[in-house]
């Protein structure tokens, strides 16, 4: 592995070259997980003691041999040695990382560019444990112009180092196919695919197509526009996806005056309609600068162990774009540290030119700028490359707009990833009541039932269906029990099961894989017989509310599950929401019956003004109770004295 990532690194930047690889290997009994402490802190600080002092990257590996960190330095025996001299000066994730030290490694480089490569592409092919994750929220497109003849322009998600030209990434495909349409609504480019190569031309290989003949292409596969025209045309088109709107738009116009001036009017018209579609291109993108300069902005915003940075890609004083990189196990990170990791990853990835002047949030970390820039006129072959951090003004008004933004996606995200976790416990709390309650099968299915009177008077009855740990509303069901009199909680229990299991709603609903009833053991017994009348072989147990004990109808005695199982908490759950289901169909059936029973027995007094009063003073007691003018205040005068006379005649 270690062979073919140097390959790799060496292919893939030429002119890095790993001037020393150093690989202090401890013994065999310091590397047991089993060793002394004191035995490895020996080993540790004989190694230190042979450290150079030249710029590279050093790996940290725990006692299993596994790299739990990677880092770079401009100087390898002072930056490893940091980590060991005062143990009392570091603090969080650097505390506990140091505390799982048992070896190190070093790779020499040349320079500090080479280490900064190094250690990006170690740490993607390693994933350190300690680390600072960077990761894109998805695999952003780019546009390519490809390196033929007549080139073709196209967006991909795959980059291929090929010697086309690259644009991008883009924050959105939809992004990316606007400015594609937008360029073939000007240039007449080719789609085809074919090899247009001067032989093949020459022996007239291909024919135009149907693009020709539409005026979408100008038929160079059969020699009809030549190639310095196309690569002219390709040039305002490199223009144009670099943000260099106005001076696109100065040529065209020049080019359109000087062909009306020619007497060249269809030529003329046909640059006019490209020139209004550049225009109202130009027009849609956002000045945020009015000195109309190239810059990049970055700003970050972080929480407990995440963070997110933006990126604002501004040209010509116009706002192009932006992207945004999510930043995991931040823990002990100061934000200063983030936004370099931000921009080191940015500028090793781009493909784009890189403006000269960058503008940042929080300055770069001490030790890691020169690096950065170096490697950044090293890449694109220029110098006076500037990083500020702008304290007023409009710039610093720019970095504080990216800031916000870094803000929203990092909330969004925090929402997105709560989310997750909470489908992850459900998920969990369902595979925990299989094995705490040793069921046959995983209870993708539960329903849960809940009986609610007054007094013996409307007795209702809730079923709540949850589908893998969530509430499926639609599958909820409500009874009016009416097969006995009283307060019997046991022969409503046997009714639900019977109406539910045993009658239409058997065929219409499918039948579950654990049924849970509030009650002890009388209401599991009861549920668990009516079940076995029916044939059917449904686990069934009870949760009682007072101390949440489990009943099952097959052992004796109850027992508690722990207080913080994922199980218990969904078997609450459920519980509860049977209960809240049974108690508004209770509350609408009691309000229906005192509607009936009292206010609309009063005459001149319809439904709707019975409902009013009792949903204004809610009860037929406390209308009872109210005065004249009170009830003058909800009905008016002449129901108020119709309802104030029947209870006091």
């Amino acid at each position: 592995m270690r062979l073919s990532l140097f390959l790799f690194i060496v292919f893939r930047y030429p002119k890095t070259v790993i001037k020393k690889r150093i690989q202090l290997k401890l013994p065999m009994d310091v590397q047991d997980a089993l060793t002394p402490l004191s035995e490895i802190r020996k080993a540790l600080d004989e190694k230190l003691s042979t450290l150079p002092t030249s710029p590279g990257v050093y790996q940290f590996k725990n006692t299993h041999g596994r790299v739990i960190y990677v880092g770079k330095a401009k100087n390898l025996r002072n930056r490893v040695r940091s980590y060991f001299r005062n143990q009392q000066q570091l603090f969080g994730k650097t505390l506990v990382l140091v505390s799982h030290i048992a070896d190190f490694e070093v790779i020499i480089t040349s320079s500090e560019v080479e280490a900064l490569i190094l250690e990006n592409n170690l740490i993607k092919e390693l994933k350190p444990r300690y680390n600072v994750n960077l990761k894109d929220d998805k695999t952003y497109p780019y546009l390519v112009i490809t390196h033929e003849p007549f080139p073709r322009i196209f967006f991909t998600r795959q980059v291929k180092r090929d010697g086309s030209t690259w644009f991008g990434p883009y924050t959105e495909a939809r992004q990316l196919r606007a400015i594609l349409d937008l360029i073939g609504s000007i240039f007449p480019l080719r789609n085809c695919k074919y090899h247009l190569s001067k032989e093949n031309i020459a022996s007239k290989k291909y024919k135009v197509c149907l693009d020709y003949h539409i005026h979408k292409c100008k038929g160079p596969c059969e020699g009809l526009f030549s190639e310095a025209e196309y690569l002219a045309m390709i040039k305002e088109i490199t223009l144009l996806l670099k943000g260099k709107t106005s001076s696109m738009i100065r040529s065209l116009t020049d080019t359109m005056q000087r062909l009306a001036s020619e007497l060249k009017f269809e030529q003329a018209a046909e640059i006019k309609t490209q020139l209004d579609s550049l225009k109202r291109y130009a027009e849609r993108q956002k000045i945020v600068t009015g000195d109309g300069m190239d810059r990049d902005v970055f700003a970050i915003a972080s929480g407990e162990n995440e963070g997110c940075g933006v990126i604002f890609k501004i040209r010509e004083g116009k706002l192009l774009g932006s992207q945004h990189i999510y930043i995991s196990n931040t823990n002990g990170e100061t934000e200063v540290e983030l936004q370099t990791r931000v921009v080191e990853k940015y500028y090793l990835e781009t493909l784009e030119l890189i403006p000269d002047e960058i503008l940042l949030q929080k300055p770069l970390a001490i030790d890691e700028e020169d690096a950065i820039k170096a490697f950044i006129e090293e890449k694109q072959e220029k110098k006076n490359i500037r990083f500020l951090v702008p304290q007023i003004g409009e710039k610093a008004h720019l970095v504080e707009m990216c800031r916000q933004n870094a803000q929203h996606h990092l909330e969004e995200y925090l929402i997105q990833k709560q989310k997750r976790g909470e489908a992850a416990r459900e998920h969990h709390g369902v595979t925990a009541l299989r094995e705490l309650l040793h069921l046959p099968k995983i209870p993708q299915r539960i329903e849960c039932f809940d009986n609610s009177h007054f007094q013996g008077t409307d007795y209702v009855s809730s079923m709540v269906c949850f589908e893998k740990g969530k509430p499926k509303k639609s599958d909820y069901r409500k009874f009016k029990l009416q097969t006995f009199e009283g307060s019997d909680d046991y022969a409503a229990m046997a009714e639900v099961m019977m109406r539910r299991y045993g009658g239409s709603l058997s065929k219409e609903l499918p039948l579950p894989d654990l049924i849970v009833v509030d009650g002890g053991k009388g209401q599991v017994n009861t549920a668990f017989n009516i079940l076995n009348t029916l044939g059917l072989s449904i686990p069934v147990i009870g949760l009682a509310k007072r101390i949440e004990e489990i009943f099952m109808p097959d052992i004796k005695d109850s027992f508690n599950l722990p207080k913080t199982s994922a199980a218990l908490k969904l078997l609450q759950q459920l519980r509860d929401e049977a209960h809240r289901f049974a108690i508004t169909y209770h509350r609408k059936l009691r309000t229906k019956r005192t509607l009936q029973t009292e206010l609309t027995t009063i005459k001149g007094l319809g439904e709707k003004t019975a409902f009013r009063l009792l949903e204004h003073f809610g009860s037929a007691d406390a209308v009872s109770q109210a005065t004249i003018e009170e009830l003058k205040a909800v009905t008016g005068s002449k129901n108020a004295e119709a309802v104030f006379r029947f209870y006091r005649p």
